[in-house]
């Protein structure tokens, strides 16, 4: 039992010394809470492992094999990188509606500039990117500086995009062999490789890429810290001495650019340019952020989280795929998950309340 001298010594001692002190004396369950509100990304690590490991058993050699295992992670390579978008964006407190219909618009710009304008395929990959980052900063421009709420602007930008999408490109395909034959470049994303018994896609290694760069970048640079600031506290951000209006229309703008890269990636997933594909693109990276453990309050998560939690996702499909269960029940367990995600999420906030 501590006597009131060591509760005196531990107040007279240094925060440290308090924190481990106090820490001492926490139930397992308060220690567990704690560890998950420092590492956001543990709950989906977590859920992945245990999700693997079910259907491996269930499942043996069939769901463990190299070709397996990489093939969920090329049926994931499009979402991930539209959620790697959409969790910048939920980091600040706010949400894109408009993620999925920026990725088909610039997979339609991309297509049309190359087959209708004649421009090298490099150029058109450009004006693509380019148009993606141009929506971007549209969105950023109108929540910063006009204070608008993000979910109507980007509800407003997705119908915006999504109908000139379809009025530019007039509803045409520009079909698979007729790209393979004259732009093969808009294809690179979905060249494979294969490594042993594994098969990749270059569009799997730059999600990879994507999500380890992001995760660098927010957590050891000046501007992924002012973005964690904005969505704990935009106010209090402000006061010392944060630009938030410019790190919002960054993070918009880069958002804009992941889905132009997410809308190359497209074309070579589906081998064609496409207006009417990636239909779902918005609701399945949302719910990749959920799962992997982003607070939609913003200011707390990361973007590894958001990776693990679009293979829980493909995990889920590919598994229950192989165990011929019918598909309504992929949408079940990944509408349980989301709800047990954000109720995770309330009860680790309380940590910090």
């Amino acid at each position: 039992m501590s006597t009131p001298q060591s509760y005196e010594a531990a107040a007279a001692g240094s925060p440290e010394q308090v924190a481990e002190f106090d820490q001492g004396h926490q139930s397992f369950i308060q220690r567990f809470q704690h560890a998950l509100h420092v590492t956001p990304s543990l709950v989906p690590l977590i859920v992945l492992v245990l999700s693997v490991v079910i259907f491996g058993v269930l499942l043996g050699s069939k769901f463990f094999s190299p070709f397996a295992l990489t093939l969920i992670l090329q049926q994931v390579g499009i979402v991930g990188i539209v959620a790697c978008a959409q969790s910048l964006v939920i980091l600040t407190a706010g949400i894109d509606l408009s993620v999925g219909a920026i990725m088909v618009l610039s997979s339609v710009v991309m297509g049309q500039f190359t087959f209708r304008y004649g421009l090298p395929p490099v150029m058109g990959v450009a004006c693509g990117l380019l148009c993606g980052t141009a929506c971007g900063f549209i969105n950023g421009w109108l929540v910063s500086k006009m204070k608008l709420p993000p979910f109507i602007v980007t509800l407003g930008m997705w119908q915006i995009v999504l109908a000139s999408n379809f009025l530019y490109s007039a509803n045409e395909t520009i079909r698979s062999q007729e790209i393979s034959t004259n732009a093969p470049f808009l294809h690179f994303f979905g060249e494979k490789f294969k490594v042993g018994g594994a098969v990749f896609t270059y569009g799997v290694i730059f999600l990879i890429l994507l999500v380890f760069l992001l995760a660098y970048v927010l957590r050891h640079t000046a501007w992924g810290r002012h973005v964690y600031a904005v969505g704990d506290d935009k106010e209090a951000a402000e006061l010392s001495g944060v630009d938030t209006d410019k790190v919002l229309i960054s993070v918009y703008m880069l958002s804009g650019l992941i889905c132009a890269f997410a809308g190359w990636a497209l074309i070579g997933r589906i081998g064609s340019v496409s207006p009417t594909s990636g239909q779902l693109a918005n609701i399945e990276s949302i719910t990749a952020v959920v799962i992997g453990g982003i607070s939609l309050f913003g200011g707390r998560g990361s973007v590894l989280g958001t990776f693990f939690g679009a293979l829980i996702v493909g995990v889920f499909t590919l598994g229950l795929r192989l165990l011929g269960a019918d598909a309504q029940w992929t949408y079940l367990l990944i509408g349980a998950l989301i709800i047990a995600a954000v109720a995770v999420d309330q009860w680790i906030r309380k940590v910090s309340v």
